[in-house]
């Protein structure tokens, strides 16, 4: 409302301008008609003058008494006519001039002030605005980072329930294949040794998909053995899953890192083989895990297909966005860099304290 208001205002101030110039045009063309007219006049008077001359020269060669009183009257009418024509003149010309003057301080003072009241209502307007935006500002960032802290909740739950649910899978119900497994053994010498024999080979694939699902859940070697034996197993079970050999190098050798941070590294490295494996066409990827100081930094290179821009929130599981949520809940941040067809690459910097 303040800007169209300060537009209307500018607006009227374009129509009064446009008003003052042609007024002020239409006063310059009247005082160059009364210019020329008293050009005109003067023009008269020299003629005039003239005849005077003329007049004055018979009068010597003549010496005719009673002309020379008719040719003085004349003169005397004839000045009398030309003082009145000029004093015409000027006091047209000074009443024009007066005109452009006073139309010419009128136009100034009615922009002066159309000016200033435009200035100042868009300083309160920008106050207003600022005040406003600055309100809205806090509001977005208070409720993004309630929406934060709600992730990594979210996400320390998922992990708490996912290991919890490891542990039970390859705990209980992989001990009870086993000795359902031990049980079957004992029956083979049996007269429906076949039968046994089928039972045995669908117990042992319960057994491996059980150890699948534990390992894709919560892998007991990162809780044992930590990051560094964890990624190792990653890289080795993802190059013989998908035939996409994977070359990993880590200089921590076997050093331990805060829990949350192993565990967001993992989760990432995960989601990134994922999505190799899906999406990139990659024949060959690397992983570095090295230490920079207090920090460790996690780089997953591939020679796929890449990204045309790389955006957040690829399809399928976490995705670039939860990569993010995962970089910042370990204090760290994520980075990518792509182009078509020269493959992916995402460093994640993680901080350890150590």
């Amino acid at each position: 409302m303040g800007l169209g208001i300060s537009a209307l205002l500018l607006l009227s101030a374009l129509l009064v301008a446009l008003r003052t110039v042609h007024a002020i045009n239409r006063d310059t063309q009247t005082f160059a008609d009364g210019l020329a007219g008293a050009r005109q006049a003067i023009e008269a008077i020299e003629k005039q003058q003239a005849e005077l001359n003329d007049h004055w020269l018979q009068l010597a060669r003549k010496k005719d008494v009673v002309r020379r009183e008719e040719i003085l009257d004349q003169i005397g009418q004839s000045r009398q006519e030309m003082s009145a024509k000029l004093e015409s003149a000027y006091e047209q010309a000074e009443s024009l001039r007066e005109s452009i003057y006073q139309q010419g301080h009128g136009l100034l003072r009615w922009t002066v002030w159309l000016f200033a009241v435009c200035v100042v209502l868009s300083l309160l307007c920008a106050t207003w605005t600022v005040r406003a935006s600055a309100g809205l500002f806090q509001k977005l960032e208070q409720q993004a980072g309630e929406l934060t802290r709600m992730q990594y909740q979210f996400l320390e739950s998922q992990e708490d329930v996912a290991r919890r649910f490891s542990h039970e899978l390859h705990d209980e119900l992989g001990q009870a294949l086993t000795a359902v497994k031990a049980n079957l053994s004992a029956l083979r010498g049996s007269a429906d040794a076949a039968r046994v024999d089928d039972c045995m080979l669908l117990v042992d694939r319960a057994i491996q998909d059980v150890r699948e699902m534990s390992q894709l859940l919560r892998p007991t070697i990162l809780d044992d053995f930590g990051l560094d034996a964890a990624l190792r197993s990653l890289t080795d079970s993802f190059s013989q899953r998908t035939s996409i050999q994977v070359a990993y190098k880590s200089d921590i050798n076997g050093r331990r890192l805060p829990d949350e941070a192993e565990t967001n590294l993992f989760r990432i490295a995960q989601e990134a083989l994922t999505n190799i494996a899906r999406h990139s066409g990659a024949t060959s990827v690397s992983m570095d895990l090295l230490s920079r100081g207090e920090n460790v930094v996690l780089t997953i290179r591939d020679n796929g297909r890449g990204l045309d821009a790389p955006t957040r929130g690829a399809s399928g599981g976490l995705g670039l966005r939860g990569m993010e949520t995962r970089a910042r809940g370990c204090g760290g941040a994520l980075r990518i860099e792509s182009s078509a067809g020269k493959g992916l690459t995402i460093e994640v910097t993680c901080q350890t304290g150590r």
